[in-house]
């Protein structure tokens, strides 16, 4: 049994199939049915991101985030940015 999830909805989309043709199905259905659900009750079917999140990283490693950004005349925000952004492209 396959399992699929459509991410970066508003809400779950969930579907199963017992092989990869049997799945594209099921994700066309999941697909149109939560989509119709969220025009009939008004909801935005994308999830909204704000921009921001909260990242833990040890005291170490801040120091080091910290002197690179302001040795390259950064911010750690536009430095950190940087980094994901090269990460989460390739």
């Amino acid at each position: 049994m396959f399992r699929g999830e459509i991410p970066g909805l508003s809400g779950g989309a969930d579907f199963y199939g017992k092989n990869p043709r049997e799945l594209r199905i099921e994700f066309r259905k999941s697909l149109k049915v939560f989509l119709d659900v969220c025009r009939e009750q008004g909801i935005e079917p994308r999830r909204r991101f704000s921009g921001m999140f909260n990242l833990r990283i040890t005291p170490e490693l801040h120091e080091k985030l910290a002197i690179t950004a302001q040795a390259q005349g950064k911010s750690i925000n536009t430095l950190a940015q940087e980094a994901l952004l090269e990460r989460v492209s390739s």
